[in-house]
């Protein structure tokens, strides 16, 4: 029997989930979580060989508690399984530990054979995130931020807010609400923290303490 522990924030889509699994005679789930938190502290006990973690989850995120747990004794594989398919989610997924990356629309036959797969240590990536990590490799090119897009991504990093940011340098607000909005589209995140993740990846600002 493959153990697992399901962690994601929806209390519906973790019911959807362990029903779908239990119903395979070779896997068993034996604990749900909440975030990533909560799946630290449930894993040393209940042990599970793969824990199908969720990304984007309040208190503690998916690539942090992968981290976590892949820095444990005895850890477990592993396996995102996420709406968000972004190359800074991706990439701090796998940095993380992930053994594999798939989407949420994935086929149930597909996900199941994901675990097998997982739980064996082979890597498992759904076909459009093998895509996008295939092609960074391939083209891994700093992304063209101007100047001005670059000094308000160092200050975010610093965590400052918008105002904070606007006023450090001498723009309005909406300024700079538009400038973090290309530097969204240029670097294809969603948001501030993957925005600056994406940054650090790619080596466009300095990570404190380099």
């Amino acid at each position: 029997m493959i153990r697992i522990l399901v962690v994601d924030d929806h209390p519906v889509v973790r019911a959807g989930m362990v029903a779908l699994l239990s119903e395979l005679e070779d896997l068993e789930v034996v604990g749900e979580a909440g975030n990533g938190a909560e799946a630290i502290a449930l894993a040393p006990g209940l042990a599970p060989d793969v824990v199908l973690m969720d990304l984007r989850m309040p208190v503690m995120d998916g690539a942090e508690a992968t981290a976590r747990l892949r820095a444990q004794p005895d850890a477990p594989e592993v396996l995102v399984l996420t709406t968000y398919d972004t190359d800074a989610d991706i990439v701090r997924a796998v940095e993380s530990g992930a053994r594999g990356y798939l989407l949420k629309d994935t086929p149930p036959s597909v996900l199941a054979d994901a675990i097998r797969r997982a739980a064996l240590g082979e890597t498992v990536l759904a076909p459009p995130v093998a895509a996008r990590l295939a092609e960074r490799l391939r083209a891994p090119a700093r992304a063209d931020l101007t100047p001005r897009e670059l000094d308000v991504l160092r200050a975010v990093a610093r965590g400052l807010s918008n105002s904070e940011v606007g006023r450090e340098l001498f723009i309005g607000e909406a300024t700079v609400k538009t400038h973090l909005l290309r530097i969204f589209t240029k670097l294809d995140v969603t948001d501030r923290t993957a925005a600056v993740t994406a940054a650090y990846t790619l080596g466009l600002i300095a990570v404190p303490g380099r």
